[in-house]
């Protein structure tokens, strides 16, 4: 039997093999978009403004595909992923283990808000706390019903001016990075979540008493 070399070289032949490879495809580019984009705003070509969003829209879609029945059947992990196809992108790795931007991760601690906009700041940010300690107390444990509620939590905490220092946020986001690699249905035990639990808390004391001073 003799091949053609001008001939094409089909990957599929039948629509589920095509819509395979193609999200495959699309896993490929989001990681790799993901490693250039922390390059670019390492090397302080980009913006923490317009690193921020791009991040946190790229980690979204990543969440999203990796929730995708094709990927669960085809790798076990991101690590797995990424060996198969010989991607050398530590930093887009070590971005979706942590699950939100650097920005996020290490905040700057200058928020440039103005007078209201802090004032929304400060209300969206007690809220989140309100919300995921009341979450805790319902005794959910499940990553997909904690991860969005303590994501929300640590975005807004990393806008005080205090965090980047901030032992309590620390923790969060150690907790964050705890929740990002269960899976969906995985839960924290009763013991983590009494310690999520107090280290919440402890964060929300200190974010309360900065409002009534120089936190903001």
């Amino acid at each position: 039997m003799s091949f053609s070399l001008d001939e094409e070289v089909r990957l599929y032949t039948i629509k589920a093999e095509r819509e395979k490879y193609e999200t495959l495809a699309t896993l490929f580019g989001i990681l790799t978009s993901i490693h250039y984009l922390e390059a670019a705003y390492l090397r302080d070509a980009i913006t923490a403004a317009e690193y921020t969003p791009a991040c946190t829209r790229l980690l979204s879609q990543y969440n999203t595909i990796m929730k995708q029945k094709v990927i669960k059947d085809e790798v076990s992990s991101v690590e797995d992923f990424m060996k198969r196809y010989r991607m050398d992108s530590s930093a887009a790795l070590e971005r979706v283990k942590v699950g939100v931007p650097a920005t996020v991760e290490h905040p700057s601690g200058d928020s440039g808000l103005s007078g209201s906009e802090t004032a929304k700041w400060v209300a969206e940010t007690t809220e989140s706390f309100i919300t995921f300690m009341d979450a805790l107390k319902l005794n959910l444990r499940a990553k997909d019903q904690l991860h969005p509620l303590l994501q929300n939590l640590v975005t807004g905490y990393a806008r005080f001016k205090g965090s980047n220092d901030s032992e309590a946020r620390s923790r969060l986001v150690g907790w964050l990075i705890t929740l990002n690699g269960m899976s969906a249905s995985e839960t924290i035990t009763e013991e983590q979540s009494r310690q999520l639990s107090f280290d919440v808390e402890h964060a929300y004391s200190e974010f309360f008493r900065s409002l009534g001073g120089k936190g903001t």
